[in-house]
């Protein structure tokens, strides 16, 4: 009988020892297994190199998508948000922000940029208009890639879009911006309606052409730009000077304010320099009180927001064909 219990406990002790081995192997290998997933999990953060053209044509290359973004145009901004890039620095903005734009550092304007905090910020890409050329050497001496865009057009806010939907990987998203942008543009209204854009600032008015952005605009919503024709400014292409023999000659009956600057004070000096002009005082736009201040978080380089600047276009204009 004890020959038989020794039996049994040795038995017992090997079918123990089998059982840890086969453990250890399980171990070994689920721990094995797990290694490799991660190895392999690694392998697959593929970093590819982004290159693209800015407006002006130059060759731009980082290694893997830029991670910080600082830019002076409000429409950039708008775009780059709508694309989900990490924008580390605004322009500055006088119209009403979501706390969200609020809580970007500010850094100026295109033409007074400020050079201190937009190195502080030190971002990889700082996004600007054309006109920042003669600021240019300044930043990229420390480092910073400077990217020209210009959205002088609808044409010009598209291929933005579609630029920086390639660039940070939204492509989708931005086709659909830009399908948005084209439905609004199709909505036209056939407006018998003579009109005028002018931008403004305390002391400075100038006609914007068919070839701005607000020209463009107006074209779209189907009204008539009366300073189509005026010549171009060699400093400032898509605006003319206001001729008061030109402007009395095309009579607009609607009037259109575009400001950065305080728009009460702006409007207060651009009627009374109209008021002090005999001619001026009997446009139909003047004696029928059609001065109108265009919202600047509308028009103020619109980015994506130019689709509800094409329907407040629209809408103006409807109204004023309604009136007469």
């Amino acid at each position: 009988m004890r020959k038989y219990k020794f039996l049994l406990i040795g038995a017992l002790v090997l079918s123990l020892a089998a059982c840890g081995e086969e453990k250890e192997t399980v171990e070994t290998s689920a721990n094995s297994n797990s290694t490799e997933e991660v190895e392999q999990n690694e392998t697959v953060v593929d970093v590819k190199p982004v290159t693209f053209k800015d407006a002006l044509g130059y060759d731009h290359e980082f290694e893997a998508v830029p991670g910080s973004i600082a830019t002076l145009n409000p429409g950039i901004m708008d775009i780059l948000i709508e694309l989900d890039a990490n924008i580390i620095g605004r322009p500055t903005i006088h119209a009403d922000m979501s706390s969200e734009i609020q809580a970007i550092q500010e850094i100026g304007n295109p033409h007074e940029p400020s050079f201190e905090q937009i190195v502080s910020l030190n971002p990889e890409v700082l996004i600007v208009p054309p006109s920042f050329q003669r600021f240019a050497s300044t930043l990229e001496a420390t480092g910073i890639k400077v990217v020209y865009e210009n959205m002088d057009s609808l044409e010009g806010i598209k291929e933005t879009i579609t630029r920086y939907g390639e660039v940070f990987g939204n492509v989708e998203k931005a086709k659909q911006l830009i399908a948005e942008i084209d439905s609004a543009a199709t909505k036209s209204t056939d407006s018998t309606k003579k009109a005028l854009i002018v931008y403004g600032a305390p002391g400075t008015y100038l006609a914007a052409l068919d070839n701005s952005l607000y020209g463009d605009i107006l074209k779209a919503a189907g009204g008539n730009n009366i300073a189509a024709d005026l010549p171009a400014l060699d400093k400032y292409p898509t605006y003319a000077s206001l001729s008061a023999e030109k402007i009395v000659e095309g009579n607009p009956q609607i009037i259109m304010l575009i400001t950065h600057s305080d728009p009460n004070v702006v409007k207060e000096g651009f009627e009374k320099q109209m008021n002090e002009n005999a001619a001026w005082k009997n446009l139909d736009a003047v004696k029928n009180g059609q001065i109108i201040i265009l919202p600047s978080q509308l028009f103020d380089n619109p980015g994506t927001q130019v689709v509800e600047a094409l329907d407040y276009m629209r809408d103006l204009l409807e109204k004023a064909e309604a009136t007469n």
